[in-house]
């Protein structure tokens, strides 16, 4: 047999999955439609595609398909076509499958997404007619929210809001469904940029008797952009009661508003009515963690595992907060320098995409007791999967030897690192941390100012300069300035609270500083918060008051540098 006969078979072979379903999608009448011709026909069709003829085998599959009126044909032409990237053909299939069969949602669906693909919006809008007034109301609501996310990637948004909008037409007053139609349409507007437009959209929703979920979801989308009044909405579909999942996205909206209070009460609310929704437990432990609260934390994690052992959906098991928790949990373990735990913990870590973040916390974990070679080389040994899992290698290593002050070697790291990419702004950032404390002021000024001409609106490197001039006791007023503009931009961040405080103290001005740190230290327990409040509580002959607190820092982060220098200063032994 030679080898043109030996290729004819093998594509027949593969061929005859296909021409079987193919046969017994088709009726009794039908078969013999397809003929000793037409199989050939779609034979070579099927040879054409696998030879890369796409023109060829897309007009031999699309006739075949007009022969037979068959669904899977149609759709293999189209998909032929979409391989050989000609919308154009792929368009031309579809609508011949729609007028085929005008009855066959998936064919006018086909031809819909297809004009979106090939942003011709406006020619939308009579499928999208069709796809609602062949959806069964059952499925609608649904469809319509799905249909949304269909436009969201159109270039013209403000086009794709107004074909939308008119399509679903008499759907916006349907009682059942009319919510969520106008919270789809509110969702295209706040995606063309038309706030006050989505808010209206929302609000029509919210007023029908039976709202349902989409246009609280919508309200949490502006919530998450700081729109006034969409809160309001979320609040008024959480009173119904809310879905957990619905719940746990508004606390994690507070939380990325930086609202961290409200996320908690909000969180524990959600636990009072949902004890056992694993998810909640998750949060609240990193929570609870994030405020060095280290007990609930930990009970907090604990009993999220117990709570997902006893699911045994496969979507649970194969879930990564188990790896998270195990992370969360040696962590934990590593305050407590409780380093053998916390190993244990880590070796249970199995999740692909957290594996690399774990061995990255060994790494910490060696590091922290002395063997920072060992270290260096484990973060050095872990395959990176993709760049940004090069940069969190480097990142880390950043890190460990910023830790451990051996910041020639972490500079000469950086320093290559943004030779390659010089616009890279958190390298430079980083690398001002770094040359700070080898006493290079110069240097870090020129970074941070580069930063801060670069990012006008990042209050990071205001902070980082105006705090560095103040501890320094320099140029006070400047440092003040610095500060107030990096609040301006992060209005009542603690740390920059801390750092206002601290020059407020330079200047000196101890009583509004001890305001200013009180005020940090209720929102942020953090060692070096303490280490400043207790200093200024000192300083105003409160010594009792001053040891509390530094006793607290040194409970929260007893290797904090600049707690351990201010104890040092005042000859004080905790």
């Amino acid at each position: 047999m030679n080898f043109r006969n030996r290729l004819f078979l093998a594509l027949l072979l593969a061929l005859s999955v296909h021409v079987h379903a193919l046969s017994s999608a088709l009726s009794v009448p039908k078969r013999s439609v397809l003929d000793s011709q037409l199989f050939y026909q779609l034979l070579l069709g099927e040879i054409n595609a696998r030879s890369d003829e796409r023109a060829s085998a897309f007009a031999l599959i699309l006739d075949g398909a007009r022969k037979t009126n068959d669904d899977d044909l149609y759709r293999r032409a189209v998909q032929i076509a979409m391989q050989a990237r000609t919308g154009d053909s792929a368009l031309l299939a579809a609508k011949a499958w729609k007028s085929a069969k005008p009855s066959s949602r998936e064919a006018n669906r086909v031809v819909l997404q297809i004009l979106l693909g090939l942003n011709r919006v406006t020619e939308s809008l009579t499928p999208l007619k069709r796809e609602l007034a062949l959806t069964p109301l059952a499925e609608l609501r649904d469809t319509l929210w799905a249909l949304a996310g269909f436009y969201e990637g159109a270039a013209d948004k403000v086009l794709a809001a107004h074909i939308v909008q008119k399509a679903f037409g008499t759907v916006l007053r349907n009682a059942q469904v009319g919510a969520t139609a106008w919270a789809a349409v509110g969702r295209l507007w706040l995606r063309a940029g038309n706030v006050p437009v989505a808010l209206r959209a929302a609000t029509k929703a919210m007023a029908f008797d039976q709202p349902h979920e989409h246009p609280a979801l919508l309200a949490l989308s502006m919530m998450a952009t700081g729109v006034h009044g969409s809160e309001e909405i979320v609040r008024q579909h959480i009173t119904e009661p809310a879905r957990p999942e619905f719940q746990i996205a508004y606390v994690r909206v507070l939380l990325g508003v930086k609202r961290d209070e409200d996320a908690s009460a909000a969180l524990k609310t959600l636990i009072s009515e949902h004890p056992d929704f694993a998810d909640a437990r998750l949060l609240l432990g990193a929570l609870s963690l994030q405020n060095m609260q280290l007990a609930p934390a930990e009970a907090q994690f604990q009993l999220y595992l117990t709570l997902i052992q006893a699911d045994t959906s496969p979507k649970t098991q194969a879930s990564r907060g188990a790896s998270q928790a195990f992370m969360a949990l040696a962590q934990i373990a590593m305050l407590r320098k409780n380093f053998a735990q916390a190993d244990v913990w880590l070796q249970r870590v199995v999740h692909p995409e957290d594996i690399m973040m774990a061995q990255i916390q060994r790494a910490h974990l060696m590091a922290e007791q002395n063997q920072v070679d060992d270290a260096l080389a484990l973060i050095h040994d872990v395959p990176a999967r993709s760049l940004a899992e090069a940069r969190l290698k480097r990142s880390a290593n950043i890190q460990i030897l910023r830790e451990h002050k051996r910041y020639a070697q972490a500079r000469e790291i950086l320093e290559l690192a943004i030779a390659q990419e010089p616009q890279n702004w958190d390298l430079i950032y980083e690398l001002a941390t770094v040359v700070e404390p080898m006493g290079d002021l110069v240097e870090m000024e020129r970074l941070l100012r580069q930063l801060i001409a670069a990012k006008p609106q990042d209050p990071s490197a205001y902070n980082a300069l105006g705090y560095a001039l103040a501890d320094r006791n320099m140029r006070l007023a400047e440092a003040r300035d610095l500060i107030v503009k990096a609040l301006e931009l992060a209005p009542g961040d603690p740390f920059i609270t801390d750092s206002l405080a601290w020059v407020t103290f330079r200047m000196g001005q101890s009583d509004e500083a001890l305001r200013l740190l009180q005020i940090a230290f209720a929102k942020k327990p953090e060692a070096e918060v303490a280490a400043h409040l207790g200093e200024v509580l000192w300083s105003l002959n409160r010594q009792s008051e001053a040891l509390t607190i530094w006793r607290e820092g040194a409970a929260l982060n007893p290797a904090n540098d600049t707690l351990i220098q201010t104890l040092k200063r005042f000859g004080v032994s905790l």
